[in-house]
């Protein structure tokens, strides 16, 4: 249940910084926005690990090589090509065009990482994907499919391989993988956007991107580690499809984007998806193969072992293994669950 929590608030916060950032395009280039809002997230987290004591295992030598191609395509090239697709569309459909990430995010969990996905996730993954298609479809065929959302949705290509990649550290410290990623992202985007003669904007600008950036990138990338943590990459990319519904609805209250027979279309379809996503049960016999490894933890069912006297009170990170253990419950594809099927 918490890690359901974690997806929600995460998209929560995320939907909400579309159309902000929608607004302060008016006065930054999108590259440099770009680079702002992960920068802003990134020193952010920087202050809050100052003066909050994490429990947290960090980063790990193993984990680097994901990072780094993690903050590659989602730090990088993710925001840069989702503001030049803002750029170009309505606030209220680049929302909804955002469930595609979902999709893509759960595609990729399912074909090419074999995480176990269901009947149900797949017709979830369907729905969504049919309502962005209905969502982006040309109000006038003549001019074709707009650069708009074929830009965010190169954003969300490059956000699903992220996700994907992210889950491979979602053991160790989710505010230092999201500290790191604000920072090393938007140190480069911002170094890019100012070479290619982008005009530093006024200061209050500069604030209110990394506001959004700080809770719209950075605190929602620390809870959405998290969720990749309790329930995997493809059911925590299904719950997250709930961002782009409000980031839709803000937008129609914030800019006044009008309500378009396609959008109420595309809504109902992805509103269908994201209920057969949320409502998906995963119930057997299953198997825990021995292993080893550092998180934070507390003495569950799958956390049975003995400690040395100098270990902190629960909850607490150390390396411990895991002996055979073979039961029947709810559970998700967490970092205890990736059995096949």
């Amino acid at each position: 249940m918490i890690g359901i929590l974690y997806a929600l608030a995460s998209a929560a916060l995320f939907g909400l910084s579309a159309p902000l950032a929608k607004i302060l395009l008016g006065g930054v280039s999108p590259w440099l926005l770009a680079g702002l809002l992960y920068l802003g997230s990134g020193l952010g987290l920087a202050l809050v690990r100052l003066l909050w004591h994490s429990k947290e295992t960090g980063i790990q030598k193993a984990d680097l090589p994901w990072l780094a191609a993690a903050i590659l395509s989602g730090g990088v090239a993710g925001p840069v090509l989702l503001l030049f697709g803002l750029a170009r569309s309505s606030a209220s459909e680049a929302s909804l065009l955002l469930n595609l990430e979902s999709a893509l995010t759960l595609a990729m969990a399912w074909v090419i990482f074999k995480e176990n996905v269901d009947r149900r996730l797949l017709l979830g993954a369907a729905a969504i994907v049919s309502g962005a298609v209905v969502l982006s479809w040309p109000r006038d065929p003549s001019l074709g499919l707009g650069w708009g959302p074929v830009l965010i949705a190169g954003a969300c290509l490059a956000w699903a391989i992220d996700n994907n990649f992210t889950r491979k550290v979602s053991a160790s410290d989710p505010m230092q993988i999201a500290m790191v990623k604000g920072l090393v992202a938007g140190a480069a985007n911002v170094t890019i956007a100012l070479a290619l003669g982008a005009s530093w904007p006024a200061g209050i600008l500069v604030l209110e991107s990394a506001v959004v950036g700080f809770l719209g990138y950075g605190i929602s990338l620390t809870l959405f580690v998290l969720a990749l943590r309790h329930l995997g990459t493809a059911r925590t990319g299904a719950y997250y499809s709930l961002a782009p519904f409000i980031g839709a609805a803000a937008a129609i209250a914030l800019l006044g984007d009008p309500v378009t027979m396609s959008f109420v279309a595309g809504g109902i379809l992805m509103a269908i998806g994201l209920w057969l996503h949320l409502t998906e049960r995963h119930l057997h016999l299953h198997e825990h193969e021995p292993m080893e490894h550092d998180h934070l933890h507390t003495h569950d069912e799958h956390h049975q072992h003995r400690h040395a006297s100098d270990v902190p009170p629960e909850p607490h990170a150390h390396p411990h293994r895991h002996r055979r253990l073979v039961h029947r419950h709810l559970h998700y594809p967490d970092i205890h669950h990736r059995h096949t099927h």
